[in-house]
């Protein structure tokens, strides 16, 4: 059965209840509108005392001056599927890409930790099979005890996942270990959806444009190019130039103030 039929007076097509005009096209151009592309990003709650509090918070941290002693480190994981090709990609050739086929093979996937010392241009990654409380206190045991082991203490920046806490510290170590590692760790926290508050995923994003932009099937492929990117990333002393304060936030996102 056909379910449209068309009304030659007013020269309109009815499809299920649907109405569409036959120069449809014509008034999207109009109004200048494009239904077939979208962008997304994280939007705040609007006066929000949370996400405020936890903004500047942040901003005053990225503020303080160098160091030392008290390093600013910021942390953040990011999944990766690991996939190989279902067949040989053609050897490229001059004035020709590299040519593969569009099928693959999944090879399960895996998590990258990151963390970057924005101010010494300074970064370490490491692939992990999970992602789990324990592997977020192995790695800032790793953190702690071999890259900062003279560092008073570390502040840290990172999102609030629910892994991101120190009482992965006690299900993963000794309460004495696990209270001492603790003790070196002033934690800040950034707000939710406010990731871009994060230096670590400016990080991530170039490490992904860079190095991740091609099919790697193994974990242990996936450490070797990643340790290659960071060794080089390390040795040209390449870093984040944090340029929004908090005297600009107040100003740029007030909308996202609470109303007193």
């Amino acid at each position: 059965m056909d379910h449209s039929f068309v009304d030659a007076s007013s020269h309109r097509t009815e499809y299920f209840g649907i109405c569409r005009t036959r120069n449809h096209s014509d008034d999207l151009k109009k109004t200048k509108l494009k239904p077939h592309l979208k962008k997304q990003w994280c939007i705040p709650a609007k006066s929000s005392s949370e996400f405020i509090a936890r903004m500047e918070d942040v901003l005053q941290t990225y503020a303080l001056a160098y160091d030392p002693d008290i390093p600013l480190i910021c942390m953040d994981e990011q999944p990766i599927q690991l996939l190989n090709h279902s067949r040989p990609p053609q050897t490229m050739k001059p004035g020709q890409v590299l040519r593969e086929d569009y099928e693959y093979v999944r090879k399960g996937s895996c998590s990258l930790f990151l963390f970057t010392e924005p101010l010494a241009g300074w970064r370490h990654v490491q692939a992990s099979e999970r992602r789990t409380k324990s592997d977020w206190a192995l790695q800032i045991q790793e953190l702690l005890e071999v890259h900062y082991p003279e560092a008073k203490r570390v502040r840290l920046v990172m999102d609030n996942l629910n892994t991101h806490t120190i009482s992965s510290l006690y299900e993963t170590f000794a309460p004495e270990h696990a209270l001492a590692l603790a003790k070196r760790l002033e934690i800040h926290y950034t707000p939710k959806h406010g990731s871009w508050l994060n230096i670590a995923e400016i990080e991530l994003s170039v490490l992904t444009i860079q190095c991740l932009n091609r099919r790697i099937a193994s974990i242990e492929e996936l450490q070797v190019e990643v340790s290659a990117w960071e060794t080089e990333r390390n040795r040209i002393q390449k870093s984040v130039d944090w340029q929004f304060t908090t005297e600009q936030a107040r100003g740029k996102l007030k909308h996202l103030y609470p109303e007193i």
